[in-house]
């Protein structure tokens, strides 16, 4: 049990606010001044960690820098190396196509072509430690449009195009006769070879279970399009890992039945699935696995596609758009800056890496400023700052990078005087340094209201002999002491 000088506080902070309980010395530049001219208040706040500084660590969605809603000239690119983020996902201009998506790659049949600021963004990813995942997508007109008389070249079509568009020459017409998708594998192989060495993750279509699969989804045509596209790609690139589904949802039925068609279990390396819970309203992340929402379990879709016969035994998952979002009913940036850190450490628990959707929105699409780490560009004077949500993302990068879950921690409580049960996971550094992060898994309240639960905390078989308390969203650093004759 721990004792604290402002115990009361703390206990409440367990429903308003995502705490955790790290080893003092786990990470010292956390903990400790860099300098005698550290400030105080930096001795009680937790130091960020750029990605250079990360290997195995969290993910980020992003537009590609364009003029003039995501300007390369504003600071928001390189938020995303101070956040500490070592996984990025590209290819959607919010929800219509970026200078990788098929249609900007390949203008004229045959020819393909990347511009060279996009190079320069790659290479930037590249040397800041990003690992990078490169979305496939969408049709091509020059190839899917349904018009009797196809284009001899396309123009891009600037942002501001979304599903569900069924437009003669939408890009949401798929490949799915044999023409089309070898014309799909061979923007999808030049793409590997491009990229080789940068670009190690290739996600082919995004949420194909829905309407940016035209004129209705199939998961055997997805299905069909994945198992000749996979082997196009290894062959540019042998080492690449292809990224399967994208699901809008934990979708069981499509993923089901798209695996039934492919039948290429041993081409998967990432099984990918995008949880955005009750799209619309405030609901908590855990609540997705609970007996309310058993069809829309991220749980029951791991373990459906694990039993699946031969998929391998190695496979990833991925939810690799993830977000609550503060203008939704029922919640706020307060509530949006509890639910990032609570989704993506229960994601870790379970072996699951997450990516949020998104550094930044392009104000041209169709989601307005709503869903950005940061805010777009709306000509206010907050164009491009941080909200809430971005320091404790980047505080839950910052300790639990690098970590791995650790079933053997155990986190107890006794005389809880609110239900549900506390929500502890134990998780070791590279140096078996023990870090827990606990929380009550409640829906959190807009205004930052909510009942506080005074409890007894027992933590087990840590080690962690001089506990701090960070909080999550704050980054304020709190010492603890354990209660008088305990270890735990």
């Amino acid at each position: 049990m721990i004792n604290s000088p402002n115990a009361h506080r703390v206990v409440s902070n367990l429903v308003v606010l995502f705490a955790i309980l790290v080893l003092a010395l786990a990470y010292a530049a956390a903990v400790h001044p860099r300098s005698a001219r550290t400030s105080k208040k930096s001795q009680n706040h937790l130091v960020p960690r750029r990605s250079i500084q990360i290997r195995d660590g969290f993910g980020i969605n992003s537009d590609l820098p364009r003029d003039p809603y995501v300007p390369w000239n504003r600071w928001w690119w390189t938020r995303i190396f101070d956040a500490g983020i070592s996984f990025i996902r590209i290819g959607q201009y919010e929800n219509s196509s970026d200078p990788t998506s098929w249609d900007w790659v390949e203008r004229k049949r045959g020819e393909y072509a990347i511009a060279q600021e996009v190079d320069d963004q790659i290479d930037s990813l590249v040397e800041n430690g990003v690992h990078i995942e490169i979305q496939l997508l969408y049709g091509n007109p020059l190839y899917t449009s349904p018009a009797g008389r196809a284009p001899q070249m396309v123009t891009p079509a600037p942002g501001g195009f979304h599903n569900p568009d069924r437009s003669l020459y939408s890009v949401f017409w798929p490949p799915t006769t044999p023409e089309q998708i070898q014309a799909f594998s061979n923007y999808a192989k030049w793409m590997a070879n491009h990229f080789r060495g940068r670009a190690q993750y290739y996600e082919i279509w995004n949420e194909p279970n829905i309407d940016y699969w035209n004129p209705a989804p199939s998961p055997e045509e997805y299905g069909r399009l994945f198992k000749t596209v996979a082997p196009a790609i290894r062959a540019a690139d042998p080492s690449a890992k292809i990224v399967f589904g994208a699901l809008a949802g934990a979708d069981r039925k499509f993923a089901k039945r798209a695996l039934d068609a492919c039948a290429c279990g041993e081409s998967i390396d990432v099984f990918a699935y995008h949880i955005y819970p009750d799209y619309g309203h405030n609901l908590n992340p855990e609540a997705m696995d609970d007996e309310r929402h058993t069809s829309e379990s991220p749980k029951a879709l791991r373990d459906m596609v694990r039993g699946y016969a031969g998929i391998r035994k190695d496979l990833a998952f991925w939810n690799d758009e993830f977000n609550s979002i503060a203008s939704w009913e029922g919640s706020d940036e307060s509530v949006q800056a509890k639910y990032i850190p609570r989704g993506v450490i229960t994601d870790r628990a379970a072996g699951v890496r997450t990516f949020v959707w998104l550094i930044v929105g392009a104000t041209d699409g169709n989601e307005s400023d709503d869903f950005g780490m940061l805010h777009g560009l709306m000509f206010r004077p907050e164009d491009f700052t941080p909200r809430p949500v971005f320091a404790a993302l980047r505080n839950t990068i910052a300790l639990f990078s690098d970590t791995k879950f650790d079933p053997s921690i155990q986190v107890h409580t006794d005389g809880a005087t609110t239900s549900p049960a506390l929500l502890g996971y134990g998780f070791r550094s590279p140096k078996n340094r023990a870090i827990i992060a606990y929380w009550l898994p409640v829906l959190s309240k807009a205004g930052d209201r909510s009942r506080a639960a005074n409890v007894n905390l027992q933590i087990t078989a840590s080690g962690i002999q001089n506990p701090l308390l960070v909080d999550v969203t704050s980054g304020e650093m709190t010492s603890l002491s354990w209660k008088p004759g305990t270890t735990d």
